[in-house]
């Protein structure tokens, strides 16, 4: 299905996937990004980029897609469902679980686990992300949103965009900080020479992390992470950015080979429940391999 869309002069400067975003309530920011640069929107007959500012009189053509047969298949993955109700998931994702298949790894990932136990997921982003909103990192564990319905998926997603959704992380960094609490900005992207690690940079996506310490220890310390962005690995190469990365991340920091990677955790999540409008925090415990490693530190 294609949907044709007209530029009037109330709408002119603004960016095409923020219009498209507003003008097609089915899908989140990121899908359109996704279809934008799959060519599957034109402005003009011709492809642009996401960022692309409207002019008064442009003529956008929107190809909708039907809905791809599903791919990643039922698994039964452990991990410990925290809350569920019919429009969403509070999921406990343990340390070295990946997040939905990829190129590298095809199955066994939270999504073939979720697809074994939960009946419905929402399909906003595609046969291999069904219900997800955002991720955490292989290695880094904790509170998870999944969606069950697309309407609530585009709410928390919304939510996360628009910072009502809070989530707290603890980690446990190298040496002690110079103050106690303090907000991290930076720009992070791709890191030049490695494509497969982000950078603190003079431009990419802007990147905000509040941080607190909680407790120093001899060689360590305990901090309270608060992100306002989530940008890939944000945490891990802000805390890398002011000489102490997390203890065990061997991407940017150093592996320890007592751990299977590093000491990150989702501690708490807090949003507005998409329909029933009501504030739900929830917060899980630090896992155990965490809690031992610190114990030893003491």
């Amino acid at each position: 299905m294609v949907k044709k869309l007209e530029i009037k002069e109330e709408n002119k400067g603004k960016r095409l996937d923020v219009f498209i975003s507003e003008n097609i309530s089915d899908f989140t920011r990121s899908y359109i990004k996704n279809m934008i640069e799959k060519g599957n929107v034109l402005v003009n007959n011709g492809i642009v980029k996401s960022g692309y500012k409207l002019r008064e009189g442009d003529k956008i053509e929107v190809n909708i897609l039907p809905p791809e047969k599903l791919e990643a298949k039922a698994e039964n993955v452990d991990f410990e469902i925290v809350y569920e109700d019919e429009d969403l998931l509070v999921i406990n994702k343990p340390q070295g679980l990946v997040v939905h298949p990829c190129s590298s790894t095809k199955s066994g990932t939270l999504v073939n686990g979720l697809l074994a136990k939960v009946k419905d997921l929402s399909g906003i982003n595609g046969v291999l992300r069904p219900g997800i909103i955002h991720r955490l990192d292989k290695n880094t564990s904790g509170l998870m949103l999944v969606a069950k319905n697309d309407f609530s998926h585009k709410v928390l997603s919304e939510q996360i965009k628009n910072k009502t959704c809070h989530r707290t992380y603890l980690a446990l960094v190298d040496g002690h900080l110079k103050n106690s609490e303090g907000k991290i900005e930076t720009f992070i992207d791709r890191n030049k020479k490695d494509r497969k690690k982000m950078a603190v940079s003079d431009s990419g996506k802007w990147a905000v992390t509040n941080y607190k310490v909680l407790k120093e220890y001899e060689k360590y310390s305990l901090v309270q992470f608060d992100l306002q962005t989530g940008r890939t690995h944000q945490i891990r190469v802000h805390s890398a950015f002011l000489g102490h990365p997390v203890v065990g991340d061997d991407v940017y920091g150093k592996k320890l080979n007592s751990l299977e990677g590093q000491l990150l955790h989702s501690y708490r999540i807090s949003f507005v429940h998409p329909k029933k409008q009501k504030t739900l925090v929830f917060e899980c415990n630090l896992p155990k391999y965490f809690e031992d490693f610190i114990k030893k530190t003491k």
